[in-house]
């Protein structure tokens, strides 16, 4: 490779250990070496102290977070035994992610002196090249395999390069001096006249399995597939010169053409033009990171998301055609129909990108990919998706808040890369998001199209009830013990078989709270519904249900979390789901149509109930003539849930010990017979990681008589 090029991010496999070892050495160096020149164009000590804006640190952490980022994760991962300075290595941990406009952080900090943290530098250097170099190493390098964390603290290191770029070019340009090896594009022309590029339907399939053999951060892996329609994409990014007639048009003064929340923002930041646009009397010139230059027209427009969208509905406004930015698949489908591949390993990229030609843009003719121009490279483009999970992710143990907190449909999706990006940012499958008020060195392409954007979920369930009874439906066995829900539902069908002798038509899941059950009865009869008086518990199954996935935190220890995910597919429930229906209701209190049923399931329902006697006696209005009712209760009688005169049993009459099983039988006497029963079924319930609730519940049969 030719030693002027930034090395690309490293295959993990191969037969050669210690030649795999030279090579990521390599990459540490080079990437290292390169942020710290970064930090090269501060002209004073002052410049790191300054906030070049507001919601963001000063540039004295972002010297220091990517070095103590190696120290701590080593630390996690096994890698080093001591650390290097802890009070430095909690200074500068967290802080990354822009603070939104309207909550600014005004906390103090007592930042150490540059020296120190240049210091604090070299000290890490020499550390990570000793790990690089003394730790034993396998390959292929996997998720699991403490390695990782060397990669992980690598390509941290390469997202910020970026990120620290963006913000140098936010400061006051007197805190900058340029430098020979930041040295920007000098190219620059009138602008092309944008048209629109036809690109035929297709089906994109995105997504990496686990043991792909490149590094990647945890929103990369899983798989999603979508179909596409034909739609119209802009053959050029969108230009200076093309966003000053928006600019011109009075786009930043016109509300209509700002969403709620860009109008907010709008407001707030007092826009009148793009950010790294600057007034030149009655012309304009254009920041740079450490300089700036006369308005380059034909170079794309650095805007955030919001400017973009506006443009948008300007563009759709003034041409009557549906403007938009593309979607996540809908950017995918750009790069397969310009037949792209990612950056060579040992040959200067075909678009401005991994700095392999510039320190800034160029102009949005420069390089071509088949019909379109800039499809990666040049500026980051923003797209209409929020960032989502794909389906089969999960949360990497050594950084669990790497992705998770953009889950909040706050943040959307960036692809493509900008000049600057390297490593994992320059491939085609990174992805990565950021607030829509954010910066970056981006901007974007529109398309025209009258299909809907999807909207995918994304949001982790957080409630704590809800999640614990996720778990208690969806997740692991815990000491053994069968899945309650399933169990209870096995029963029920195999107590049907042997007592009812008909058709499995119609079941009814009373209190079934997120599903489980509702689901695991559907693998048998023709129909089931699912009731409970919990909207949100219904609205998990609902979400299994159209979805076929469900995610929530689950509770570790103290404010720690895990991030789960559960799937109908991987149940093998997938199949049963059409024939579930959920719906909000009072079991004390049924409306009408909720009748008609063979069986009818009822677990650890009766005790939660406030009228449970009315419940008993009014039942077997809902089964058909020989239907089954499958009743399961640990009995746990409480006057928060049910008021003393209404518990079934578990009480002295008449001096003596009263059941709830004999109140079963005084209760349902009249209209059912017991056929199976009591069998005890056990449960366990997880709260955190180290304490659990081991539960019996006792299971009884009844047939409605004729």
């Amino acid at each position: 490779m030719p030693t002027d090029l930034l090395p690309r991010t490293p295959r993990l496999d191969g037969t050669d250990p210690e030649a795999k070892r030279a090579e990521i050495l390599r990459y540490f160096h080079a990437t290292f070496d390169r942020y710290e020149s970064l930090f090269g164009l501060l002209a004073e000590d002052e410049a790191y102290y300054r906030k070049p804006i507001s919601l963001r640190h000063p540039l004295i952490f972002y010297l220091g977070h990517t070095a103590t980022f190696f120290t701590n994760k080593f630390v996690l991962a096994g890698l080093l035994e001591q650390r290097i300075d802890p009070k430095l290595e909690s200074m500068f941990a967290v802080g990354v992610d822009e603070m939104s406009w309207d909550d600014l952080d005004d906390a103090n900090y007592d930042w150490p002196p540059v020296a120190a943290v240049w210091d604090y530098r070299r000290k890490v250097r020499a550390m990570v090249e000793q790990v690089i170099r003394d730790t034993p190493l396998t390959l292929p390098i996997g998720w699991d395999n403490p390695f990782w964390a060397v990669l992980m603290g690598i390509e941290h290191e390469r997202i910020h390069l970026e990120t620290s770029s963006v913000l140098m070019r936010q400061h006051a340009l007197h805190y900058l001096r340029p430098q020979p090896d930041w040295e920007p594009c000098r190219e620059h022309g009138a602008a092309p006249e944008n048209t629109l590029v036809d690109i035929p339907a297709g089906r994109v399939r995105l997504g990496r399995a686990f043991d792909d053999p490149w590094y990647g951060w945890d929103n990369e892996y899983g798989h999603h597939e979508a179909d596409i329609p034909a739609f119209r994409a802009a053959k050029y990014l969108t230009s200076n010169a093309e966003f000053l007639s928006f600019v011109d048009a009075g786009g930043y003064a016109d509300d209509s053409l700002w969403d709620e929340e860009g109008l907010a923002w709008r407001r707030y930041a007092r826009a009148e033009h793009p950010s790294f646009w600057v007034p030149d009397g009655a012309g304009w010139r254009l920041r740079l990171v450490a300089e700036e230059v006369p308005m380059p027209w034909d170079w794309p427009v650095d805007s955030n998301c919001h400017e973009a969208r506006a443009f948008c509905r300007w563009k759709a406004r003034e041409t009557g055609l549906p403007v938009r930015l593309p979607s996540e698949d809908e950017w995918h489908r750009l790069f397969d129909h310009a037949g792209l591949a990612d950056v060579p390993p040992d040959a200067p990229a075909s678009a401005n990108l991994h700095l392999d030609h510039w320190a800034s843009s160029c102009p949005v003719t420069r390089f071509a990919h088949g019909e379109l121009f800039d499809v990666v490279g040049n500026v980051w483009q923003w797209c209409e998706t929020p960032t989502y999970p794909f389906d089969g992710f999960r949360v990497h143990p050594l950084y669990d808040d790497f992705t998770t907190p953009t889950f909040d449909n706050r943040h959307n999706m960036i692809k493509g890369g900008a000049w600057i990006s390297a490593g994992n940012e320059a491939r085609h499958v990174s992805r990565y998001a950021f607030r829509r008020h954010f910066f970056q060195h981006a901007g974007f392409r529109y398309i025209v199209s009258d299909a809907p954007v999807e909207q995918p979920g994304s949001l982790y369930e957080t409630d704590a009830l809800l999640s614990q009874y996720a778990e208690f439906h969806y997740g692991d066995e815990y000491f053994g013990v069968p899945n309650f829900p399933q169990a209870v539902a096995r029963l029920a069908i195999e107590a049907f078989e042997r007592h009812h002798g008909g058709q499995p038509g119609r079941a009814l899941d009373l209190g079934c709270a997120t599903g489980r059950a509702s689901f695991e009865l559907a693998r048998f009869f023709d129909a089931v519904e699912g009731v409970d008086f919990s909207a949100r518990f219904i609205n998990a199954g609902v979400q299994l249900k159209d979805h076929g996935v469900l995610r929530y935190t689950l509770p570790d220890e103290g404010e720690l979390v895990f991030y789960l995910e559960r799937r109908l597919d991987a149940l093998d429930l997938a199949e049963a789901a059409p024939k579930v229906a959920f719906w909000q209701g009072d079991a004390c209190n049924l409306k009408p149509v909720f009748a008609g049923y063979d069986l009818i399931l009822a677990a650890n329902l009766i005790d939660r109930l406030y009228a449970p006697r009315r419940f008993l006696a009014q039942v077997h209005q809902r089964l058909n003539p020989g239907g089954l009712l499958v009743l399961a209760s640990p009995y746990t009688w409480l006057e928060e849930h049910t008021k003393r005169e209404e518990w079934v049993g578990g009480f002295k009459k008449d001096g003596e010990s009263y059941t709830t099983l004999d109140g079963l039988k005084d209760a349902l006497g009249a209209h059912f017979e017991l056929v199976e029963g009591p069998l005890e079924v056990p449960f366990v319930i997880r709260e955190t990681r180290r304490k659990f609730q081991h539960t019996l519940s006792e299971l009884t049969v009844w047939r409605r008589l004729d």
